[in-house]
């Protein structure tokens, strides 16, 4: 199990072992994960944030505002934006403040916020490891809030005892992490999963028809992103100029042009599935009566064009569907303020669990683009909105695959 693409987000909080968090941000980086850290106060007097700065290409946030301009670090963007939350050094006060939902600081209102896996990887002298109040912290954060423990190691300590409480090291936390990940991709081993990607071609005559700009760049990448994490993915795809970068075994590509194709292709094979993410851009209206020879031309008339509605795929499967299947649909907006609205509307008339919604407005989203910023909605409204900022489509495919994947966990 690799690391790479993984966003992981560092704590590191006032302990000697803080000089651990450099070789493991070493560690990380070359294991082609993307590493930001958050520090407590105390923790600079062990270690600079210039130094973890310069290791992982991001600046170190200590507090929640920068005082010489007012600048907010947002806990809640931290959250959102990591995988996994790794609290390494966590010394005895940090877990007793975790306990205990005390948030007097930028890492610990990230960790109240985290929607990511939490992990500590606690280093105290062996002592302050062993005393029973410590020992329930850990236990009422394992059992209530689902935090996994690196437990740390036996040797010297910084006091010159030896004993249990020194920190694992950056490999053992590596391992760690790998096992973490490929447990959770685990959830979509050998899920079953529909992508409908590309434009439709709706024909007006044997050489015109009507369409839209998709490439199918977004569907592609979710294709591969869900493959890449155990599942097996059925690519229904309209026309489109994206290609599959690698030769995934797990993925069937069933070319369906049309709407009336896809979604024929759909109804076949969605009883079957696990799952589906609708990410196609699919005609709403198609010619009522294609011309069965080429239209000739005529400069004295105007050409009128009838259309008929399409069918909805993701509200027809939406009917279809059964308990247990998890659906995301898209929606592309181009309004300024009613996008939110729109999407929510489809989000209960198609019956999804959630919707991706992107804007045409915003620059570097929608089609033809290497990258996209969108924001995942999810049916239940007690839920906030994930909001993921402009990144390459690769990287918010990977987003949607692991939001999937909390989605089956939910269920199992």
């Amino acid at each position: 199990m690799s690391l790479k693409g993984r966003h992981i987000l560092l704590g590191v909080t006032g302990s000697i072992a803080a000089y651990k968090a450099a070789m493991l941000i070493r560690a990380l980086v070359k294991e082609g994960a993307e590493v930001r850290v958050v520090m407590t106060p105390a923790a600079r007097d062990f270690i600079t944030p210039l130094t973890l700065a310069t290791l992982c290409r991001h600046p170190v946030l200590v507090d929640n505002f920068d005082p010489t301009n007012g600048a907010w670090n947002s806990h809640i963007s931290l959250g959102e934006w990591a995988d996994h939350y790794l609290i390494a050094p966590a010394t005895a006060n940090t877990l007793a403040k975790m306990a205990a939902g005390i948030a007097d600081g930028l890492l610990l209102c990230s960790y109240l916020s985290a929607r990511c896996p939490v992990s500590v990887a606690p280093a105290m002298d062996l002592d302050m490891y062993r005393h029973p109040a410590t020992q329930a912290n850990l236990a009422l954060l394992r059992a209530r809030d689902g935090v996994g423990i690196v437990e740390p190691g036996d040797g010297e300590l910084a006091s010159g005892l030896v004993g249990k409480g020194r920190m694992a090291e950056p490999e053992e936390i590596i391992d760690y992490l790998r096992a973490v990940f490929s447990e959770r991709d685990a959830l979509l081993q050998g899920k079953k999963i529909l992508v409908t990607a590309g434009a439709t071609v709706e024909p007006i005559d044997p050489v015109r028809f009507v369409s839209n700009y998709s490439t199918g760049k977004m569907g592609y990448a979710i294709a591969e992103a869900l493959a890449a994490r155990g599942a097996e993915v059925t690519l229904v795809s309209g026309q489109a100029t994206a290609t599959l970068s690698r030769g995934y075994r797990n993925i069937a590509v069933v070319t369906a042009l049309s709407a009336a194709e896809m979604y024929e292709a759909c109804r076949q094979c969605f009883p079957e599935m696990d799952g589906a993410v609708f990410c196609a851009a699919v005609a709403d209206y198609t010619p009522a009566a294609p011309w069965t020879e080429k239209y000739k031309h005529s400069a004295a008339e105007p050409f009128v064009l009838t259309l008929k509605p399409t069918r909805d795929i993701a509200a027809e499967m939406g009917r279809l569907k059964r308990d247990g299947q998890v659906t995301i649909g898209f929606a592309l907006e181009t309004s300024a303020t009613e996008s939110g609205a729109y999407a929510r509307h489809k989000l209960e008339t198609k019956n999804l669990d959630a919707i991706v919604l992107n804007s045409l407005r915003d620059a570097g989203a929608g089609f033809g683009t290497d990258t996209n910023r969108v924001t995942i909605i999810d049916r239940n409204p007690a839920v906030a909105e994930t909001a993921i900022p402009l990144k390459s489509k690769t990287e918010v495919a990977g987003d949607i695959a692991d939001y999937m994947t909390r989605k089956f966990a939910e269920i199992c």
